[in-house]
């Protein structure tokens, strides 16, 4: 059970309850009645607890489990321990996140606005929005219905954002606009200035940056994340976009749909990503690039060429993935065979 001075569980769930939630089917001989009352994983499930099977790793644990309830691809189900009821689906790990939204669901918005948060009489908060001690909301922001806004964030002027969303504590949002269900963690930061300047004998002058943050629907923004603002276009997340934490996103970048960029990747200004392509940790782009829909770049890849839409790419400077590991091969194996004429000593 997870720690109930942070988690709230919701009331029991039938197994049929569980069934549809998850998109699977009852197993034969599970009763379509019986009380689901958490979700648990398979070493520490009891019998009240539903549990999932989602690698062949964990089959010993699977086997073993005292879990009451289990979600499992048909090909296992004979697998599983006699008393174990089986919820029967070709994603159990989808599954399990479905039922476990359900049974642990977002706090629903106070609809309160602390007094001791500072408002503009301009802004207009939409019904249902929460804002907590300590926000600072500026002239001319426009916040949509039921959102969140966590303590001491900073919302600067003319800044909108959708229904639904959630702006973690110490977050500051400056020209941009946000979509609905956007998920904003604690410290990141949208729409300050790109990095821009011109360089001459005399210096660097700056570059004004006349550009905003578009943030589409259904984006998850990590922790301590920035994303500037463009120089004159904009700096664009495509809708369902999945950014970790302390994610570096320069001015003009423009990411499609569905895009998942994992922690401490940078991308440098105007490079244009493809629809759900995929960032590995650490994986750094230079700018300008066109990285295609779907293409996939290793953690540390370092990126200086454009990338093909579906290709794989890893290593730094980065490669096609069966190139870079053919050469590997022939690295390591011409290493042995000179280790191997080296005389002894």
């Amino acid at each position: 059970m997870a720690d109930p001075h942070f988690f709230s569980v919701a009331d029991p769930f039938s197994l049929g309850e569980i069934a549809r939630i998850g998109g699977g089917t009852l197993g034969p001989g599970a009763d379509p009645a019986r009380l689901v009352r958490d979700v648990a994983p398979l070493e520490t499930a009891s019998f009240d607890d539903i549990s999932f099977l989602d690698n062949r790793k964990y089959i010993p644990a699977f086997t073993a489990s005292r879990a009451g309830a289990c979600l499992v691809q048909p090909a296992l189900a004979e697998r599983a321990p006699p008393s174990m009821a089986l919820v029967l689906t070709d994603e159990p790990y989808r599954a399990y996140a479905l039922i476990a939204q359900a049974f642990y669901p977002d706090p629903v918005p106070s609809g309160v606005i602390d007094p001791r948060a500072v408002v503009d009489p301009s802004a207009r908060i939409g019904v249902g929005t929460e804002v907590a001690a300590g926000v600072v909301i500026g002239p001319r922001v426009e916040i949509g219905r039921r959102c969140t806004i966590a303590a001491l964030a900073v919302i600067d002027p003319g800044v909108v954002i959708g229904d639904d969303c959630t702006v973690g504590a110490h977050v500051s949002l400056s020209h941009c606009l946000i979509g609905h269900r956007v998920v904003i963690y604690p410290g990141a930061r949208l729409g300050q200035d790109g990095f821009g300047f011109a360089l001459s004998r005399d210096g660097y002058t700056k570059v004004p940056q006349l550009g905003r943050v578009i943030v589409g629907d259904d984006v998850e923004i990590g922790a301590n994340t920035t994303i500037d603002r463009g120089a004159g276009p904009d700096t664009i997340i495509g809708p369902g976009c999945r950014i970790d934490n302390l994610v570096q996103i320069g001015h003009n970048v423009h990411l499609g749909r569905g895009c998942v960029v994992v922690a401490q990747v940078g991308i440098s200004g105007s490079t244009r990503v493809g629809d759900f392509a995929m960032m590995g940790g650490q994986a750094g782009l230079i700018g300008h690039l066109s990285i295609g829909d779907g293409a996939r770049i290793g953690a540390q890849a370092g990126i200086i060429r454009d990338v093909a839409a579906g290709e794989t790419v890893v290593g730094s400077p980065a490669l096609p993935a069966r190139e870079y590991w053919r050469q590997r091969v022939v690295l390591e194996h011409m290493a042995r065979r000179d280790k191997a004429r080296e005389p002894e000593k």
